[in-house]
This record gives structure tokens, C-alpha cells and sequence, in this order.
């Protein structure tokens, strides 16, 4: 990515908008991105797999009329889509998606496929970055070391071409766990990597191994999912399922010293997953207006130093994690 950063440091992922748990309507996700224009955020991230097309559909249409250099766009390949004449009502985890079956492919040929049929649904004829889309066990179990090889042989190759050609401008995986991408920064050259849910203020994973091997390389991180899927945010899921007790439990006494300093928690968390030196940006993901100016708000609010000193104290932060400030 040399000469070039994505903008930062708040985004704006589309999964909720590809109608992730419940249906948003068309106006309503309309009014979302258009907010999220209004309160500057340029930085937007889709997938096929975000209902079966629908969000790239959304997004598309959301940024066609802007000027295509004022902002930074995202997408994924690993998935193609095929029509089904028996649309579900729910399809992997997506309300009333898009009436498209989706099918892995990492390879060469489903690559240049994936961004020429992306390309369509947006009606946009660039994107930024690409990633290889849930290349780990959570979605493939024991195999996802072959689907792994099939990637980088396949799609890693394509992808880093058309980085070269100037076609994109950073390529890297789009993932839940970060053990694939560690695999990814021995196996290839990546340029950065979109991690969701692994480094936020209750899960520490991403901080210890992957984020010294991506500084040492120069690899930048995006950081989606940074209220753990609701959790941090006054929910009752982390990362998409019912959370166990003990980390209620944690969020509980993250929130209390919040409290404390007369910080929102979502504040905290928002800023926390922004303050490590390898973040690009945080992409919650909105699904409503109100959503969209929250967060912008959020990112601003002022925080004070006591408020991470506490945190380290209690236990509740590892020593070695940066904080703003």
C-alpha cells in the first residue's frame, strides 16, 4: 500500500444492511449510508455473502454518484452467487436475502468471477481493497487448511496481480479468527487484513501475535464487529451468540468503571479498537441513521486517561495495549 492508506479511523461495515438477523427496508438503509456521508465517514465494506448481493446492491447505489477517490471501498471473494428458484425466508443468518445460493470458490477463475459479478451488482468499476472472504475453521471446520492452500494458490495470486497492475490497491483475508491470517503473512505478501470481533475491549486475541507480525511488515488492520456483536453495545450476543456468564460478567465491570468516568461504553469501545498503531479504521455496522450519527459521535467523545488506568488496574486490559491518548 505504499503511497496509499485507506480512510480512517471510522467506517462503515453493510452486513446489517444485506439484512443480517432482521430486515431493514429500502428507505431506511438508504437514510443510513446517506448519514453516514453526512458525518464523514468514508470508509465502507460489502460482501456477496451480506444478503446474497443485497448489500452490495445498497452500497452501490449509495456511493455512485460520489466522487469515486473521495472514499474508500471494500469487498470480499470466496463466495459466488447462482440464482435458486427457492429463496428462504432466512439464509445464513440473513433475512429475506437476494434469491442467490452462495458456493465457495477460492479459486483463480471464481476470483476474477466474484469481482466481475461485484462490480455489477454495485455499478461501480473499483474497489480499494479486496479480501478473501472467511478462509478459516469457524466456516470450513478440519478443512480449512486445503480451502486455505486453494486460496492462496488461487485467489492470493490474482488478487496481489491486479495490487501490482494498480488495479486495487490492497489485498489481504476477511476474517472472524486471526490464526488464517497469521498462516496468510508466511504464505504470501498481503496488505491488510479485516479482522472482526478479535481485538475490542473483551476479546484480546489479535493483540499479542498477530498485530506485532502485521507492524513488522507493514501490514495494516481494519477492525469490524468492535462491540462484539452487542454485547458492548447493551446486547445480550457476543460475536453472534448468546454470551456465557462470565463474559456478561467482564462486560458488566467494563461498563461500571465506564460509568464511573461518565463514559459511554460504546465511547470506549469504539476508540480503544482505533488507538493500536496497525488500525486503519473500525467499521461497526450499522443499520439505521441513528446508528450511523451515534458512532460519529461516539468516535469524538473526549475520554480521560483515568479511565484506561483503571481498566489496566482491574484487570480488564492488558498492560501492553495502546489506548488513546
Amino acid at each position: 500500500m505504499t503511497g496509499w492508506q485507506p480512510h480512517g479511523p471510522l467506517g462503515a461495515g453493510s452486513a446489517p444492511l444485506g439484512n443480517l438477523a432482521t430486515a431493514v427496508p429500502e428507505h431506511e438503509a438508504a437514510a443510513c449510508l446517506g448519514a453516514a456521508w453526512e458525518v464523514g465517514i468514508r470508509h465502507y465494506d460489502t460482501a456477496p455473502h451480506y444478503g446474497a448481493g443485497l448489500a452490495e446492491h445498497r452500497l452501490g447505489h449509495a456511493l455512485r454518484a460520489r466522487p469515486r477517490d473521495s472514499y474508500t471501498l471494500s469487498t470480499k471473494v470466496g463466495r459466488l452467487l447462482r440464482a435458486t428458484p427457492e429463496p428462504r425466508e432466512m439464509s445464513q443468518g440473513f433475512a429475506h436475502a437476494l434469491p442467490f445460493r452462495r458456493t465457495f470458490d477460492y479459486t483463480a477463475a471464481g476470483t476474477i468471477r466474484s469481482l466481475e459479478d461485484s462490480h455489477q451488482r454495485t455499478g461501480l468499476n473499483r474497489f480499494d481493497i479486496v479480501y478473501i472472504h472467511d478462509c478459516a475453521e469457524d466456516w470450513h471446520g478440519a478443512a480449512w487448511k486445503d480451502r486455505f492452500s486453494e486460496a492462496m494458490a488461487g485467489a492470493a495470486q490474482v488478487l496481489a496481480a491486479m495490487r501490482d497492475r494498480g488495479e486495487i490497491r490492497a489485498w489481504g483475508l476477511g476474517l472472524n479468527l486471526v490464526e488464517p491470517a497469521l498462516a496468510c503473512l508466511e504464505a504470501a505478501r498481503p496488505d491488510i487484513f479485516l479482522i472482526a470481533g478479535r481485538y475490542t475491549l473483551l476479546d484480546h486475541t489479535a493483540l499479542a501475535g498477530l498485530f506485532p507480525a502485521c507492524a513488522a511488515r507493514g501490514v495494516k488492520v481494519v477492525l469490524g464487529g468492535p462491540y462484539n456483536s452487542g454485547l458492548l453495545a447493551g446486547g445480550t450476543t457476543f460475536n453472534y451468540e448468546t454470551a456465557r456468564p462470565e463474559m456478561v460478567a467482564r462486560a458488566d465491570a467494563i461498563r461500571a468503571v465506564c460509568a464511573r468516568h461518565r463514559t459511554d461504553i460504546k465511547a470506549a469501545a469504539l476508540q480503544f479498537c482505533a488507538a493500536h498503531p496497525v488500525v486503519a479504521a473500525v467499521i461497526p455496522g450499522p443499520r439505521t441513521a441513528g446508528e450511523v450519527q451515534q458512532n460519529a459521535s461516539l468516535m469524538r467523545a473526549e475520554i480521560r486517561s483515568g479511565l484506561w488506568t483503571e481498566l489496566r488496574g482491574a484487570g480488564l486490559l492488558p498492560e501492553n495495549a495502546p489506548t488513546p491518548g
